[in-house]
């Protein structure tokens, strides 16, 4: 053998041996590649160094280095197959192949929070601001700017947790109308979201601790007619357009005139359409406008004030309040978009 017969099979050698090693796809098949190629007594390459003997001697210079180049780089492409190779098997080892796979889970808004966020969205477009207050409210914001006497009957429905001697958390949003008031003139158009506080027993429509979403608009000349057709265009935005929606007398402290606003729905339980109260509203009382440092002879307002949970529970059918409340899941990916 020449030596350029030597350098061509050393080349031939450098050129297969890549493919080869490719194909190794499990420990047995690796080690048995690893033979072929670089076996000491029958592989290729010690097939090649045999050879080395039979050439002249001013030839076994140069075809040493250009068997030592092809070992070495042939053993590089069979240390990095072997730990592909290595790390695959113990991959399939760690992993129970009768098991089925698990489904991925698909994250979602809560869906009081898409409620709040489409209402938000509907009263933006109405010309309403968002504005937010302190959970951690004085008595004077939570209940004697508002119209609440100490010893009004209406203060046992609002109480709460003292957190000192004049201050609680909030059992609604009201507070933020009155703060709104006293830092901007009217006119004025906010709506305030927030957490709030009560002493309701957890049951199947009440909770302790709630999202409430309140609307304020005050300016001169705003009259009852204001607060229904805004409202009522709400509810034709929110519920559809073809739903009809009914006022009726209510009580609050804080308004007068007072209404709750009743909208016709479909629960999905069977029974059809009915009238679901989903908010309550009136006119600012004067009170609470003087209270806030405004002329209630100049200006007039009205407000209200809903509960999204309850909103969304109309929106979808949902029986129970408790379950907004769960972290379940499977219950919250049914809203994933």
């Amino acid at each position: 053998m020449t030596l350029d017969e030597f350098l061509l099979a050393c080349q031939r050698l450098a050129d297969d041996a890549p493919a080869r090693i490719a194909v190794a796809a499990s420990p047995s098949e690796f080690a048995e590649v690893r033979t072929q190629l670089v076996g000491r007594k029958q592989g290729r390459l010690a097939d090649l160094m045999a050879q080395l003997a039979a050439l002249p001697p001013e030839a076994r210079r140069d075809a040493g280095r250009a068997v030592n180049e092809v070992k070495s780089r042939i053993e590089a492409l069979l240390d990095e197959r072997e730990a592909l190779v290595a790390a695959a098997a113990r991959g399939a080892a760690a992993q129970d192949l009768t098991m089925p796979a698990r489904r991925r889970w698909r994250g979602s808004l809560h869906p009081v929070t898409l409620v709040i966020d489409e209402i938000a969205e509907i009263f933006r477009e109405l010309g309403f601001t968002i504005a937010l207050g302190p959970e951690a409210e004085t008595e004077f914001y939570n209940f004697t700017s508002l119209n609440f006497p100490a010893d009004h009957p209406a203060m046992e429905l609002h109480d709460t947790l003292y957190l000192g001697d004049d201050t609680l958390l909030r059992t609604h949003t009201s507070p933020v109308q009155v703060r709104t008031l006293q830092q901007y003139a009217p006119p004025v158009r906010i709506l305030a979201p927030g957490n709030v506080y009560r002493r309701d027993f957890f049951d199947a429509t009440h909770a302790p601790s709630f999202m409430q979403l309140e609307g304020l608009a005050v300016d001169e000349g705003i009259s009852f007619v204001d607060l229904k057709a805004t409202l009522s265009e709400f509810a034709r935005r929110f519920y559809g357009g073809t739903r009809r929606v009914r006022f009726g007398p209510s009580y609050f402290p804080f308004v007068e005139p007072g209404a709750q606003m009743d909208v016709e729905v479909d629960l999905g339980d069977g029974k059809g359409t009915r009238w679901v109260e989903i908010l309550g509203c009136g006119m600012v009382h004067p009170n609470v406008l003087e209270a806030a440092g405004l002329d209630s002879e100049r200006y007039t307002g009205w407000a209200f004030g809903m509960g999204p949970a309850r909103i969304a529970m109309s929106r979808h059918g949902i029986p129970d309040i408790r379950i907004l409340y769960d972290s379940d899941v499977r219950f919250l990916e049914q809203f994933a978009r």
